[in-house]
């Protein structure tokens, strides 16, 4: 394909090609210089953090003048005890076993052995919103893994990804990693948005991570492979067997915990056997932490004109909230719980609160998403919370990775075949 030549494609297509020729050498690097330079980037996070603060403050004050959220300006916001976290992050990557270079093989009648080499992607290219922290997430993934990062990040973290990038880029490169190893787009046109998901011939995979908007939007103007995940309209189920005061605790958890994410809660969705005792609890917790619920007709009934409850639109099930709020629902069966999250989920997180073996098994059975969790908060769909060490995001999708995508979801594999001198009749 014949990119037409602008400012936004010139600079693609310069570090396009300097990703391309780093890919190369970076794939045939050893695992050991490839956990030397994780190292150096952890200790230069820490040694550089008044730079990097400095630069930060300047994204914040900016972010204040545009009127930002306090959400969206803690999402930007680093401090030494967060860039020491980010550090020990990336250490405990490096502490990962090296996923590159695992084989399988098998011996045919014939006397060939033949088999499967796991190996990098090659170019993974990288479209993130507001949180400069994905920066160094993913460039340490990258390295691991024996990827190239190519990067662009939100305009609203544009100072402060620029000067991650140059820390990465500087350590990386002292450890001896090649040129171009990881490398962050300067320019916030949102035409290289588009420009990123047709550059076949630099990019062998996108992965989006930010709203329905963009994730949208990849999926219909890609022509490099996409990865999407990230919107997730969650459910858990609270059955009638369920031990109430776990379930209460879970519930508080999956929705204030960090309600501004993908893997909180979205629904509760309550067997009626136990909706007269739970559902009361319920709101008196949950309100009591500022969140509101809107409910269905049987769970407005039991909750009467509690201040924190108001009727459900019909829009109300289905919506990802990445807020203090939360839908109700009031079934008589679990094969109506199934429905329910049929129709609605995003196939991002799924629970079951439930003492009733049967129950949970039905439920892991024949949930379709990328986690269905048993007696537990879905907040736990994490890469963190897997032992993946990180992740460069959760995919929705079924092709090639599933659910928290760490090191082994960054590989692939090239089929390798040892002979003697054996020939096809």
């Amino acid at each position: 394909m014949t990119l037409t030549m602008t400012s936004v494609t010139s600079e693609l297509a310069e570090k396009g090609e300097r990703a391309r020729l780093a890919a190369r050498r970076l794939a045939s690097t050893s695992a050991r210089v490839r956990d030397a330079a994780l190292h150096a980037i952890a200790d230069a996070l820490v040694a550089r953090q008044d730079e990097i603060v400095a630069v930060n403050l300047a994204d914040l004050d900016a972010g204040r003048q545009a009127g930002l959220a306090e959400s969206m300006l803690d999402r930007l916001l680093l401090t030494p005890k967060r860039l020491a976290a980010l550090a020990d992050d990336v250490r405990h990557v490096a502490a990962l076993p090296d996923p590159l270079g695992q084989t399988e093989l098998k011996t045919l009648p014939n006397g060939l052995q033949v088999g499967k080499k796991r190996v990098p992607l090659g170019v993974i290219g990288v479209i993130y919103e507001s949180r400069p922290n994905v920066t160094i997430d993913i460039a340490a993934l990258c390295i691991k893994s024996g990827n190239v990062a190519l990067l662009r990040g939100g305009k609203e973290a544009q100072h402060t990804n620029r000067i991650l990038a140059r820390v990465v880029e500087d350590a990386a490169s002292a450890a001896g990693l090649p040129d171009g190893s990881v490398q962050l787009i300067r320019s916030t046109d949102r035409a290289l948005v588009r420009e990123m998901l047709e550059a076949r011939e630099y990019i062998d995979l996108i992965i989006p991570r930010g709203g329905a908007d963009l994730h949208r939007f990849a999926i219909e103007n890609a022509k490099v492979p996409v990865v999407t995940g990230g919107i997730g309209v969650v459910h858990i189920y609270i059955d009638q067997a369920a031990k109430l005061d776990d379930a209460l605790a879970i519930a508080f958890n999956a929705k204030v915990q960090r309600p501004s994410v993908c893997n909180a809660v979205d629904t509760f969705i309550v067997h009626r056997a136990v909706a007269d005792e739970f559902l009361p609890a319920l709101a008196d917790q949950l309100g009591a932490a500022n969140v509101e619920l809107r409910v269905d007709s049987a769970a407005q009934a039991i909750l009467g004109n509690r201040g924190n409850v108001r009727a459900a639109e019909p829009g109300d099930f289905g919506t990802e909230f990445l807020a203090l709020r939360a839908a109700v629902k009031v079934v008589d069966s679990l094969d109506e719980a199934l429905d329910h999250i049929y129709t609605y989920g995003s196939g991002h997180s799924e629970a079951i609160l439930t003492e009733d073996y049967s129950a949970a098994m039905r439920f892991l059975d024949e949930v379709d998403a990328a986690a269905v969790l048993v007696n537990a908060s879905t907040r736990f769909n994490d890469g963190g919370q897997f032992g993946l060490g990180a992740e460069v995001a959760i995919s929705t999708t079924k092709l090639h990775a599933r659910g928290p995508m760490g090191l082994q979801e960054l590989t692939t594999y090239k089929w390798i075949v040892l002979g003697q001198g054996q020939v096809r009749a």
